[in-house]
């Protein structure tokens, strides 16, 4: 079990005939904003910071957010990091700005 704070890095890449991706990305970051996590959005994916639970419950709302808004399939990248004994922080990596 991974008892500190992680970094991960989600990014959702939805496909539909009949809406816009950016339109359907935007629900995606709504979850993670209510979410009450720590979180960055970038360019190509955003990071998010937090409890390792918090953050994969978080991730599969989002995901379920873009089905709801229209995603016919979806592509879902990760990537994450974290330590078994100290949390991993934005302030670490220069990311908190």
């Amino acid at each position: 079990m991974i008892d500190h704070n992680i970094h991960y890095s989600l990014q959702i890449v939805p496909k539909s005939g009949s809406k816009p991706t950016y339109d359907i990305v935007d629900e995606a970051i709504k979850v993670i904003q209510e979410s009450g996590l720590r979180y960055q959005v970038t360019a190509m994916d955003t990071i998010l910071e937090g409890p390792y639970d918090k953050i994969l419950e978080t991730a599969e709302k989002a995901q379920q957010a873009c089905l709801d808004a229209g995603a016919e399939e979806m592509l879902v990248f990760i990537k994450m990091h974290y330590s078994p004994s100290r949390d991993v922080t934005f302030e670490e990596k220069n990311l908190d700005r």
